[in-house]
């Protein structure tokens, strides 16, 4: 898929990950997305300003069916399609097993589990009638491996693994394709709130030494969005950490 001119919609394109990929599609002369639980401000949107292709913002829940189906209906409205969705939304909410509410676990897999099957039930019509779409699904290496205290956000993770492989199958007639990546310990808004001794004790697990930047994973992205015979993956970036 040549991604000039594509559509691409980017959930949790605020800050962090979510907005390295956005920039990196704008980058390649996409049209993208911008989407946040809250309104979009209008100096992010100054940041696209010489890219010189569409940026829409859409404010709303992917955790909301119907609020992500009103998002994906928009999306077109406006753009005309959506060709490539990438699922980024997510949460952490970080406690040991005996600690964790019901709350603590369902928050996060409503958030990330059910907030991907939502935008991914409301996209996919559309890129079937298409015949051309590429969705890509961000889990974790967490998902992958696990973590002590992460017992929620590893369901979460490991589930959407499940979730991109079963309707990777069910799409591929259609010229539809479904990945996953997997990061593994990468500087964010999320690392950043780790105290220094476990960020040194998986720094000592990962074989590369360093951690990873957003722009990592936004490269990685595009590279999934663009690959047309590649379907039902998942591509850890991790510097190692999980081989």
């Amino acid at each position: 898929m040549q991604l000039t001119n594509k559509n691409v919609f980017v959930t949790g394109s605020s800050r962090g990950i979510g907005l390295a990929i956005a920039h990196k599609f704008a980058q390649l002369g996409a049209n993208v997305v911008l989407n946040s639980r809250g309104a979009i401000s209008e100096e992010l949107l100054a940041e696209f300003s010489n890219y010189g292709v569409k940026v829409v913002p859409i404010s709303g829940d992917v955790s909301d069916f119907a609020d992500a189906k009103r998002m994906v209906d928009q999306a077109i409205a406006e753009l005309g399609s959506i060709d490539v969705l990438v699922n980024n939304a997510g949460i952490t909410q970080d406690t040991l097993m005996l600690k964790m509410t019901e709350e603590d676990f369902e928050k996060v897999i409503k958030i990330n589990l059910t907030g991907t099957f939502n935008m991914t039930q409301a996209v996919l019509k559309q890129m079937i009638k298409a015949r051309e779409g590429a969705i890509i699904n961000m889990s974790s290496v967490v998902g992958l491996m696990g973590n002590i205290g992460q017992a929620n956000y590893a369901a979460s993770k490991a589930g959407l693994i499940g979730f991109t492989k079963s309707v990777a199958r069910e799409v591929a007639n259609r010229n539809v394709r479904v990945n996953a990546l997997a990061p593994g310990m990468i500087e964010s808004d999320m690392t950043a709130v780790l105290s220094d001794k476990v960020k040194e004790a998986t720094l000592a697990q990962i074989p590369m030494k360093h951690f990873g930047q957003a722009e990592h994973i936004a490269d990685a992205t595009v590279f999934l969005a663009g690959q047309d015979y590649l379907t039902g993956q998942v591509l850890a970036v991790d510097g190692g950490l999980s081989m």
